[in-house]
């Protein structure tokens, strides 16, 4: 039995289906048991559980072969992670109790850089599960394709993207939630000991130009990608309600300044199957088919 954190996200949902496809048993763990019943027509076992509740997660992860840990993101946090470290206190508890066969645990690129940003939640994440006596791998994933979906609208309806990735001309490691799923699934299936460190990004690195471009292509319109200017994102990310924007500004500084990287370099990471226009052509044709619903 593999248990899924985070099954009615992209991410597990998609690790989820490729366990199912390999005739593998399934636990998806929800807090709220209304949101299983998609997983449940599909043969999966339904546990319920709250990602801060050290004794509901330890029931559910008990009797499992592995589990996929998938930490909530905070994308405001309060200055010194409190509510993160909250969460991977009773993650670490249960896992400790249950004591699972093997843990895989969906961490990101830049977990191990030593400046301060919003992905230092997850190098925290990973700090305190690797001293675990079971075997666990943490998935070091590349910035999301599917982030692009907020795009999406603007660049059909105004043909503009705007970015706070640049350079425009800098390539950024990208990788489609299919891939975590997919890769996420196969290390869960396999036997090892101590602790693992797996790196993956798309098939290739992707620059914001190439992306509007992969836009214009895939809406069959002009698409222009603006940069937007470092010394306006705290204002604009505090009218948009955020309260603490330094530590999302400086994940962004992490990326268009190259201290976000994968620990072994873009040389040692693996690589994915799914292209960006793939991901687009998703995206797109779906945000399209809302509009035509709601008019």
């Amino acid at each position: 039995m593999f248990a899924i954190t985070g099954i009615t996200s992209k991410v597990g949902g998609q690790t989820a289906r490729r366990l199912l496809d390999a005739q593998q048993p399934v636990r998806a763990i929800v807090r709220d048991l209304n949101k299983g019943a998609y997983w449940a027509e599909r043969g999966c076992e339904i546990a319920g559980a709250d990602m801060g509740d050290a004794e509901s997660l330890a029931r559910a992860f008990l009797g499992a072969e592995g589990v996929f840990v998938l930490l909530p993101p905070n994308f405001d946090p309060t200055p010194g992670f409190p509510e993160v470290r909250a969460t991977i206190s009773a993650l670490k508890y249960a896992l400790q109790q249950a004591k699972p066969g093997r843990a895989v645990v969906l961490s990101t690129i830049g977990a191990q850089a030593i400046e301060t940003n919003l992905l230092t939640q997850l190098g925290i994440m990973e700090r305190e599960l690797e001293t675990l006596p079971m075997p666990i791998a943490f998935l070091r994933t590349a910035w999301f394709m599917e982030n692009s979906s907020l795009d999406v609208v603007s660049a059909r309806d105004a043909g503009t993207v705007n970015s706070f990735l640049q350079p425009l001309e800098k390539p950024v490691p990208m990788v489609a939630t299919y891939d975590i799923g997919r890769v996420a699934a196969e290390v869960l299936q396999q036997v090892w000991t101590g602790r693992r460190v797996v790196e993956l990004e798309g098939p290739q690195r992707v620059t914001p130009l190439e992306l509007g471009a992969t836009f214009s292509k895939v809406l069959g319109r002009p698409v222009q990608v603006k940069a937007i200017l470092r010394s306006s994102w705290g204002e604009l990310f505090r009218s948009q309600g955020m309260t603490n924007p330094e530590p999302r500004m400086q994940m962004l500084d992490g990326f268009n300044q190259g201290w976000i990287e994968f620990e072994s370099g873009e040389a040692g990471s693996r690589k994915g199957l799914i292209e960006l226009e793939s991901v687009l052509d998703l995206w797109s044709d779906s945000r399209a088919s809302k509009t035509e619903v709601q008019s």
